[in-house]
């Protein structure tokens, strides 16, 4: 069974709030001189920001927060984000791998970003909301 597709917009801007939230302020997320310098396409988003926009689509899925009993992630790409206000986008989606005899369901997710995956062995277990 696959889950309803999730899409989240990314921005400049939206890195600048989490830099000030999660005191990330490495350059490579702010400047395109300094990213381009060490190797990357340009400014790219926070990995954790990343992570946690999917864990976002997660919880919509389990319908609460406290619904989520595990969710893991590897960092596969960089979400490269432009500096205009269009930003880019990541995508979300998710199959049911399993579901337990004692109600858990187990998901395999996909993000993507521009049709190239940006997270690999992306799972979550969630149980019932209730």
């Amino acid at each position: 069974m696959e889950l309803p597709t999730q899409t989240f917009r990314v921005t400049r801007a939206d890195l600048v709030h989490y830099a000030g939230a999660s005191g990330d302020f490495n350059p490579i997320h702010w400047s395109d001189r300094f990213a381009t310098k060490v190797g990357l396409p340009g400014v790219i988003a926070h990995g954790m920001f990343t992570m946690a926009l999917v864990g976002r689509a997660v919880t919509a899925w389990a319908g609460a927060p406290d619904a989520v009993v595990d969710y893991n992630v590897r960092f596969t790409r960089p979400v490269a984000v432009p500096d205009d206000d269009a930003g880019t986008e990541i995508v979300v989606t998710a199959v049911v791998r399993e579901v337990t005899e004692d109600g858990l369901t187990r998901l395999d997710i996909t993000a993507t970003c521009l049709g190239e995956k940006v997270l690999s062995q992306a799972r979550a277990t969630v149980r019932a909301a209730g």
